[in-house]
């Protein structure tokens, strides 16, 4: 049987334990083993991307160390720790010939989690069932850094009782991106309100996002401003039997 190793990542393991429960769930049901590493923690993006190099290095070496010990592909729900790892790691390695391969090694080995369920595993339809409309938000590192679309938007597509509908200007950030939005809350606050105005012009009441930061800021913005739309990362969805 295949193991599969599963990279929870901060949000969700502090906020959202239901997306990784469904992950399990999925998983599982595609006869995979999942193994979860307990010494795994934050991947070093926050200050990687804040330009704070030396203070990231000694997370990202933990990391590496971590899945070093492990088998088997990793498996990530979400794009933005998954480009960290394949792409940020080696940058930070690119002068240091022992880190650098060892980096390599690991980012050869890490898959956003609906680009493992169809481009590793060939899974287009998990027999999901949703009633109602949903529309998608392309979070940025999965479209962008990733290029990751195809996938999630094959996995929706063939969810059984669900109407997709495309969100206005879905390419445009929600204005979390990660310190982005401390660093400059008012242009943040500003892309989040025409991401929520492009929301509603769908009239459709669930948002399915791949990341769990364009959820908590979303959902964060709908919950201040009384809106009763809702926001879901894609394996709740993809988990509804």
């Amino acid at each position: 049987m295949t193991t599969v190793q599963l990279f929870i990542t901060c949000l969700v393991d502090s906020f959202y334990p239901q997306t990784g429960e469904a992950i399990v769930s999925i998983l599982r049901r595609l006869g995979l083993t999942v193994d979860f590493p307990p010494d795994q923690t934050c991947c070093g993006q926050p200050p990687f991307n804040a330009g704070l190099r030396t203070e990231a290095r000694p997370i990202v070496e933990h990391t590496i160390r971590v899945f070093e010990k492990t088998d088997g592909d990793i498996v990530i729900p979400s794009g933005s720790c998954a480009h960290m790892i394949k792409h940020g790691y080696p940058e930070l390695f690119q002068e240091d010939p022992h880190w650098l391969p060892r980096a390599q090694l690991i980012g050869s080995r890490v898959y956003e989690f609906t680009e493992y369920l169809v481009d590793k595993l060939g899974v287009t339809d998990l027999g999901a069932h949703w009633n109602g409309t949903l529309t998608y938000h392309p979070s940025c590192h999965t479209l962008r850094g990733m290029h990751i679309d195809r996938q999630p938007r094959i996995l929706l597509a063939n969810v059984r009782g669900a109407q997709i509908v495309d969100l206005p200007h879905s390419e445009e950030c929600c204005g979390f991106g990660g310190i982005f939005s401390m660093e400059h809350p008012e242009l943040s606050a500003e892309w989040l309100k025409r991401k929520i105005g492009n929301l509603e012009t769908t009239q459709s009441p669930m948002l399915v996002v791949t990341e769990s930061g364009c959820l908590m800021h979303i959902a964060g913005g709908l919950h201040r401003q009384k809106k009763q739309q809702r926001v879901i990362h894609i394996a709740e969805i993809l988990n509804q039997r």
